[in-house]
């Protein structure tokens, strides 16, 4: 059996789905007006490894992962850059889906777009009008808190708490100061960008929560299996798409389960453009790291708990994946389902590591026991079948997708890469950072990325 731990509920819970024969799992994507960065990485990352844990262990899953491709940011990234609100979100999409596919992640069963779901969304707003959860006001049409008596289940924060000058949007048209917007008028910058449709309140456009709920309610109907997200969308927006699918359903349960991956930091500091600390996937991969690299990086620590990025977690990760890809020396990964004729499974310990809330690191560990275990054998066939095994618990989760000869590059002239870095290394044991620099330069532009760390210097 999976446990997972459950927002709602603050304890880890054994998984037990709305119907076995069919999982549906929701997670908010990303709102595409920049490129994703590795807090957004780390999101897409988790959720991958639960789409595969339940694919593993039902025959039906439907995961969806919905485009945010109209909001306020898209609005003011398309001013900015003097284009059409569709030319920068079809742009980051793009982006989007080919840095995330560097990161080995499956594509979703669907990906709904709020562009697209406009007729829900405006269906939706109506419901709740009707009947009394919401109410219109100078040409805006708000969600009134006060008439959802459960209002704070999720975040465990009280409507009476919500007053001016805490984290909620002030508005004189409110009737409190935590009610939020569902629908707001166009402006003149709407106009500009074509960024409104018609409604029943006048020409406009969305707001953020109710997009989600009207996606999710398309795609999976009233209730389904699992909520995800990051933790910093617990509060207000999950808290708000449940008040809003809880009044417009009265006695669905709209998500049984919500999991929230924790917080990434750089260098232990908060990611905000205020602080130039922003790190994108693409950066990162145009730096020459390999994605896979990212993705270990990202499933290092457990998804639940903080996330700190700093230079030393791409080194080990490298490290590891080296450790890793030189027990497949001779090994085509592609056809090792067709090593010898053995009947190998993926060890108990790695797949009950994954049911216990995704504990990956504990499977992580799982995988380097079998190198060690590899690296010991004295029998070839009691090697291709820990290798077997091996390759196919690390495919599970998104690892080992290459080969050795592709990892390392072996048609390298590896000679000259190591008489320059024994040459870098001098230089910075004399304090000549200068040459070490160029010599760093030298090798990028050989294909050849490095990095300095307790243990030395690490290659790939």
């Amino acid at each position: 059996m999976i446990q997972i731990f459950n927002t709602l509920t603050k304890k880890k819970e054994l998984f037990r789905p709305i119907d076995e024969s069919h999982i549906t799992i929701y997670v908010c994507g990303p709102t595409v007006y920049d490129f994703a960065h590795i807090g957004n990485a780390r999101s897409v990352v988790v959720y991958d490894i639960l789409f595969r844990l339940l694919k593993l262990c039902y025959n039906k899953v439907t995961y969806i992962r919905n485009i945010t491709d109209i909001d306020d940011k898209i609005i003011q990234a398309a001013e900015n850059n003097e284009k059409g609100i569709k030319d920068i979100t079809d742009h980051y999409t793009k982006a989007f889906h080919d840095d995330i596919k560097s990161l080995q992640c499956l594509e979703p069963t669907y990906e709904p777009k709020a562009t697209e779901n406009i007729k829900h969304i405006i269906k939706l707003i109506e419901h709740l009008i009707s009947s009394g959860h919401a109410y219109h006001a100078n040409n805006h049409i708000y969600f009134s808190i006060e008439s959802y008596c459960e209002y704070g289940m999720l975040s465990g924060k009280k409507v009476d708490e919500l007053t001016h000058g805490s984290r909620v949007e002030i508005d004189k048209n409110k009737k409190h100061p935590g009610d939020f917007v569902l629908w707001k008028p166009a402006d003149d910058i709407d106009y500009k960008l074509l960024s409104y449709w018609q409604s029943p309140w006048g020409e406009g456009r969305p707001g953020w929560h109710i997009e989600c709920s009207a996606m999710s309610y398309s795609c999976l109907g009233q209730n389904f299996d699992i909520h995800g997200g990051g933790i910093d969308l617990q509060f207000p927006h999950h808290e708000n798409e449940i008040a809003q699918n809880k009044s417009a359903f009265p006695g669905s349960i709209f998500a049984r389960y919500w999991v929230h991956n924790g917080f990434l930091t750089i260098n232990k500091e908060k990611m905000s453009k205020s602080l130039l600390n922003i790190v994108s996937i693409r950066d990162l991969l145009s730096s020459g790291i390999k994605g896979e690299v990212i993705r270990y990086a990202l499933l290092k620590t457990h998804y639940r708990k903080p996330l700190d990025w700093t230079e030393d977690i791409i080194s080990e990760s490298q490290e590891n994946l080296n450790k890793f890809y030189k027990v497949l020396n001779g090994i085509d990964v592609a056809s090792v389902d067709l090593i010898g004729n053995y009947n190998v499974s993926i060890p108990k310990d790695f797949i009950d590591a994954l049911k216990n809330d995704l504990n990956v690191p504990e499977a992580l560990a799982v995988l380097h026991e079998m190198v060690a275990a590899i690296n010991k054998a004295s029998y070839m066939d009691q090697k291709l079948k820990l290798i077997k095994a091996f390759v196919k618990s690390a495919q599970l989760i998104g690892l080992m997708q290459s080969n050795y000869e592709k990892w390392f590059a072996v048609d390298r002239n590896y000679q000259e890469i190591e008489k320059l870095i024994n040459m870098r290394r001098a230089a910075r044991l004399n304090k000549d950072y200068m040459t070490a620099d160029a010599i760093r330069e030298k090798l990028k532009q050989m294909g050849i990325s490095i990095s300095d760390n307790k243990n030395g210097t690490i290659t790939w």
